[in-house]
């Protein structure tokens, strides 16, 4: 089975196998434009896909899709649906939308949602410490040879952390090649 969320143009969602030299692959292909909402509202777990189903109202659409995210009893499975649907509604509606009709304390209570905002945190965290890195490196040394660079970009967060420390230690660049070499050996 095969499920776009999106319209479009392409030839490929009126496809329905996919032809090899020796074999052929029949699938089912839904596209959720063209899908009439009823089915996807009645179970919780098709919630995030209803936001995209044929509506000529979908802000009502999106309203009934919140309204069905609120009957669930359980916590946690409300929240995950809740952040799930808001994320697929994001594919359709503006943001504004979504934050006026879905209560953001329910997505940020999200096991999901806090796994995205752990990485992006995580991600920005790398991201400076990397451009701090660099920085003081030219600045110290001149130009980081490429090769170096790449070496230093490799590194997980806690190797940079380390790096940023040992870099107070280093007079010269070749102490900076070395210590990239012995972390290689090490790893």
């Amino acid at each position: 089975m095969l499920i776009f969320l999106q319209p479009t143009s392409s030839d490929i969602v009126y496809k329905t196998q996919y032809t090899d030299s020796n074999t052929i692959h029949k699938y089912r292909v839904i596209r959720l434009w063209e899908e009439e909402p009823a089915t996807l509202l009645a179970n919780p777990a098709l919630l995030p896909l209803a936001t995209l189903a044929k509506t000529n109202s979908p802000q009502g659409l999106l309203t009934q899709v919140a309204a069905a995210v609120d009957m669930i009893e359980e916590t946690d499975e409300r929240q995950n649906i809740s952040a799930c649907v808001q994320m697929l509604a994001g594919l359709r509606f503006e943001k504004n939308l979504i934050t006026q009709i879905f209560s953001e304390e329910i997505m940020q209570e999200s096991v999901i949602y806090q796994d995205i905002l752990q990485k992006g945190e995580e991600r920005g965290k790398r991201k400076e410490a990397l451009g701090l890195i660099l920085r003081l490196l030219t600045r110290r040394f001149g130009a980081v040879e490429a090769q170096t660079e790449e070496q230093i970009r490799s590194l997980s967060i806690t190797q940079l952390e380390d790096l940023a420390e040992a870099l107070l230690d280093f007079t010269s660049h070749s102490d900076l090649v070395n210590y990239l070499g012995n972390l290689s050996v090490s790893s």
